[in-house]
């Protein structure tokens, strides 16, 4: 069974994975112009990439023997759809917890001792 929303969160479960696509968000760039802010090697850099690639995330070109690399929406866009529905959740269960604060805030008498 392919679990993609699984193989997303994983990936972007690493903070040197979320980066590099925070720097793909604003254009494409080459392997080497990705690992430039990390203090790791290109292997390490491309294993990350990697992952992304997996994941979706990521597509990579070849230009000669340049990799040129591009981010990819489809996934975050399905991981955002699951998250949306929890936050749904969420603030309907914090909107009754507010309103019941705000209740017995206001009507300190009516709670049993």
């Amino acid at each position: 069974m392919d679990d993609s929303l699984s193989t997303t969160f994983a990936a972007l479960a690493d903070p040197t994975r979320r980066a590099i696509l925070e720097r793909l968000a604003r254009g494409d760039a080459t392997v080497g112009e990705l690992a430039e802010p990390f203090s790791m090697s290109l292997p390490a850099i491309s294993k990350h990439l990697s992952v992304l690639e997996r994941a979706g995330l990521v597509t990579k070109d070849r230009d000669g023997v340049r990799r040129h690399c591009r981010i990819s929406a489809t996934p975050l866009r399905s991981a955002t759809t699951w998250l949306e529905e929890y936050r749904r959740f969420w603030e309907a269960n914090l909107d009754s917890l507010d309103a019941y604060l705000t209740r017995i805030q206001q009507h300190p008498e009516e709670q049993q001792p």
